[in-house]
């Protein structure tokens, strides 16, 4: 083995599969920036995937990088283990994140204790950085 070699690091975990529709998103992580759709015709941002305006129906939809930027809106502790992957994780927090785009989304808030987190924390996304070709949305807390 060269020193050169890629490292491949062991994650247990499921992984999302991209669609027609959401490879954009996924494409946006691995670069680092969080991607949701906007319509051209109305303004309104969406979240989840969409194929039309939820707002006005348009079909003009286009994706756009969010400044992730948002707000604990609520959260929970896990503490059973639901998936073997996460065994070692538990217990740990999923949080909804309204983001400033006004849509909420569904993530990790880390690098912060269970106990220390709050609804209505600020928070700025970043990405855990999987592998070249996948990288997975969470939160840190603004300081």
């Amino acid at each position: 083995m060269s020193d050169d070699a890629p490292i491949e690091l062991a994650y247990d975990k499921p992984l999302p599969v991209p669609d027609a529709h959401s490879q954009p998103f996924f494409d946006g992580t691995v670069r680092g920036e969080l991607m949701l759709q906007h319509c051209a015709a109305c303004g309104q941002w969406m979240w989840p995937v969409r194929v039309r305006c939820i707002d006005c129906l348009s079909d003009d939809v286009r994706w756009e990088a969010s400044a992730g930027l948002g707000t604990v809106y609520t959260f929970t502790i896990i503490h059973q283990v639901f998936h073997p992957g996460f065994a070692s994780a538990v217990p740990y927090n999923v949080a909804q994140v309204d983001l400033d785009e006004g849509v909420r989304f569904l993530t990790h808030v880390v690098a912060v204790a269970n106990d220390a987190l709050r609804i209505g924390d600020r928070v700025r996304v970043e990405f855990e950085r999987i592998s070249d070709a996948v990288a997975l949305p969470t939160c840190r807390l603004l300081a």
